[in-house]
């Protein structure tokens, strides 16, 4: 690991990137061109000692999952962000998918702008790679886990937990939504080793999997009505809307409710109650 070099880097990405860049005030009285320290620990949801350590050309190798969140924080580029992980002594992961995926810039500049209703973007498996605090405060944190259980779709038909997010005679129309999206997704990877593998799993481990995906039925999910069941606020009535990244592999999600209705309201509370009643376990 290249400590000075990864510092270094650190450092020049960080002076680049202005506050409006990523949704925070100005300010008048900033005496850095760029981020602060803690400003960049924040966005990447680290502690501001052990970020400032790695600027400081110190402390341990970072994580592939922090490396991730770094350079989604700096707004990184493809390129920069495979030379972080090179500077880190990091293998560089698959950009496209996974918690370590390298989120579309496009995608990531409109997460920043939305600040007043829950958005997060995800993968084509429903991984969830980046949230906003109103998204954390409806539906929950990403859960600490790797592999198939990232995918809350491989959850929802693996974990009866996931299924409380939605109240119980809702559940049939998203278990078809998800199988039928899903469909979409494997036809298109082709010959995709992840995709093909999850099938597999979910067509042993669940037989309601099994039997919508033998339906063949298939339907990229675009939109959707939903009731969330929140801890605090009771059922949330909100429609759900999905914009693809040009390769199919991201989506950003927003939640949103006409003006006037009881669901508007709630999202205005939503603001206020934060995220102190979730649990850590993201749903969508």
């Amino acid at each position: 690991m290249n400590h000075s070099e990864l510092a270094a880097f650190l450092k020049s990405r960080r002076a680049r990137v202005r506050p409006s860049d990523v949704g925070l005030p100005t300010g008048p009285r900033r005496r850095v061109p760029g981020l602060r320290r803690e400003e960049v620990s924040q966005l990447a949801g680290l502690s501001a000692d052990y970020y400032t350590e790695l600027e400081r050309g110190r402390g341990t190798q970072p994580s592939a999952q922090v490396l991730a969140a770094l350079a989604r924080a700096l707004r990184l580029n493809g390129d920069e962000r495979d030379h972080l992980f090179h500077l880190a002594d990091r293998l560089v992961p698959p950009a496209a998918h996974g918690p370590t995926a390298h989120v579309q810039p496009a995608l990531l500049g409109l997460l920043d702008q939305l600040t007043t209703t829950p958005a997060q973007v995800i993968t084509d498996l429903h991984e969830t790679l980046v949230q906003n605090p109103l998204a954390a405060a409806l539906v929950g944190r990403p859960p600490a886990v790797r592999g198939p259980a990232a995918s809350f779709v491989h959850r929802w038909f693996t974990d009866p937990d996931a299924r409380t997010l939605y109240p119980a005679e809702d559940h049939p129309h998203h278990s078809r939504v998800f199988v039928a999206d899903l469909q979409a997704v494997a036809a298109r990877r082709g010959c995709d080793t992840e995709v093909h593998e999850m099938v597999a799993a979910l067509r042993r481990r669940n037989q309601e999997f099994a039997d919508l995906w033998d339906t063949r039925d298939v339907a990229l999910r675009r939109t959707d009505h939903k009731r969330i069941v929140h801890a605090t606020l009771g059922v949330i009535e909100l429609d759900c809307h999905s914009l693809f990244s040009e390769d199919g592999r991201q989506r950003l999600l927003w939640f949103s409710a006409p003006p006037g209705t009881e669901g508007a309201a709630q999202l205005q509370l939503l603001s206020v109650i934060g995220t102190q009643d979730m649990t850590l376990s993201t749903q969508e």
